[in-house]
């Protein structure tokens, strides 16, 4: 890993930091805020790739337990990690990671379109698959609820997909930091 590497982590780490600057908005029937912070998950995995866009969110996870306010509303602390919006903390890793790796797969063809579909899948059913039964386990909230919850997501998060999206094409062409997955 070089220098460049170790900067960029810390970078994205603290664009989605600065994401959480972002009034959370609560929803009645789910206690997991909806958040600007996912756009920075996405841009990390999206611009970053696989491995360092994994380690951004995993630096900025790791500042969040040991007490920095860092999450939208100010939420810092070991406390977050046991609490109902956990399986989406964990899904940011897994989210960023699987965004980078798609990046890098596709990037000798890698659109717009294509850069928003990575970022939904990513971005939304990654993220959804880790956090939504997170919530079931953690807030005794059966699952068909938390489904149903957690659809007034979807529509902020597709905007952050095509946010998204804009930003990887944009550095793809001006500035690449990553390039293409060998087969």
């Amino acid at each position: 890993m070089t220098t460049r590497d170790i900067v960029f982590i810390a970078l994205f780490a603290a664009i989605t930091a600065v994401a959480g600057i972002f009034p959370p908005i609560t929803l009645p029937l789910l206690s997991v805020p909806i958040t600007a912070q996912s756009l920075g998950v996405m841009l990390a995995g999206g611009v970053l790739g696989a491995k360092r866009g994994a380690l951004s969110i995993i630096l900025l996870l790791v500042l969040v337990a040991i007490g920095l306010p860092l999450l939208s509303g100010g939420r810092g602390g070991l406390a977050v990690f046991f609490g109902p919006s956990a399986g989406f903390l964990a899904g940011w890793v897994v989210a960023a990671f699987v965004i980078g790796w798609l990046t890098e797969r596709f990037w000798d063809g890698l659109s717009f379109i294509h850069a928003a579909l990575i970022c939904a899948f990513g971005g939304i059913v990654v993220m959804y698959l880790i956090g939504i039964p997170w919530i079931t386990l953690s807030a005794g909230v059966p699952l068909s609820k938390a489904i149903a919850g957690s659809i007034a997501f979807v529509p902020g998060d597709l905007i952050k997909c095509v946010i998204a999206a804009g930003v990887m094409i944009t550095v793809k062409r001006s500035y690449p930091i990553i390039g293409a997955r060998a087969a």
